[in-house]
């Protein structure tokens, strides 16, 4: 009987390049699918729910694929964890419906990005924040983001334009403490380096590069060029996707 399994990935997208396999380097699908495929003795189709970029962190990627093998999930989670790179770590197993899709089931994700304020930074968040050296007004960046909020077509901020690029920001969440902040975005899709651009803009109206006045007429422009910086891709991680079940 076939099995649609869905699990909970986390890992450190560091030394990655992303989700997706590709023939230029090592990635998250390919070690999962390697080591899935020695364990229950069969190739296997993984579908995930965001293709993160490399060097981007994941708390948790939804991932799912189909299996005849009888094994317990209980075995099956320590198996993986057993055998899989530190750095990647199933953190839940269960057996889906057969007609969940990580990707095509999903209502909405949420992203968490971190951010190192000041002159220096602590060497132990060198690979998951943004070391931004600049003084930024928080209450600024946090006037822009309202701006940001809804549904709004966002080819200002992507870097890949599609035929329709209209999403929906649910909410823009901007948290300080000391030198460090975490900026949460959740909204119902993303495109291609969505949230870094919104972070990147949202850090140039803190540093007084741009108005957070600017970004109503930055939407409306539909031009990349007029938006801030991509943020690079250490500070991202998808901290969760969202089902309605």
């Amino acid at each position: 009987m076939k099995r649609n399994i869905k699990l909970i990935l986390a890992y450190e997208g560091t030394r990655y390049l992303g989700w997706q396999k590709t023939a230029m380097g090592p990635s998250i699908e390919e070690e999962l699918e390697k080591v899935l495929k020695q364990i229950l003795r069969h190739p296997v189709n993984l579908q995930a729910a965001s293709r993160t970029d490399a060097g981007v962190h994941a708390e948790g990627q939804v991932v799912n694929f189909f299996t005849e093998a009888e094994v317990s999930l209980e075995r099956l989670q320590k198996s993986l964890n057993g055998l899989l790179p530190k750095d990647i770590s199933v953190l839940k197993m269960e057996e889906a419906e057969e007609a969940f899709h990580p990707t095509l089931g999903s209502r909405g994700k949420e992203y968490h990005y971190a951010v190192c304020l000041g002159s220096t930074q602590l060497p132990f968040y060198r690979n998951f924040s943004w070391h931004f050296s600049y003084p930024v007004n928080v209450e600024e960046m946090k006037k822009a983001a309202l701006h940001l909020k809804g549904r709004h077509d966002f080819s200002a901020f992507t870097n890949e334009s599609q035929e329709n690029n209209v999403r929906e920001i649910f909410d823009i969440v901007i948290e300080s403490e000391e030198n460090r902040l975490k900026i949460r975005v959740s909204g119902n899709n993303f495109l291609y380096k969505m949230v870094r651009n919104i972070v990147g803009t949202l850090l140039y109206v803190g540093c007084g590069k741009l108005s957070e006045k600017d970004v109503p007429a930055i939407l409306k422009s539909k031009d990349r060029t007029l938006a801030g910086v991509t943020a690079p891709a250490v500070g991202l991680v998808l901290k969760e996707v969202f089902y309605d079940q």
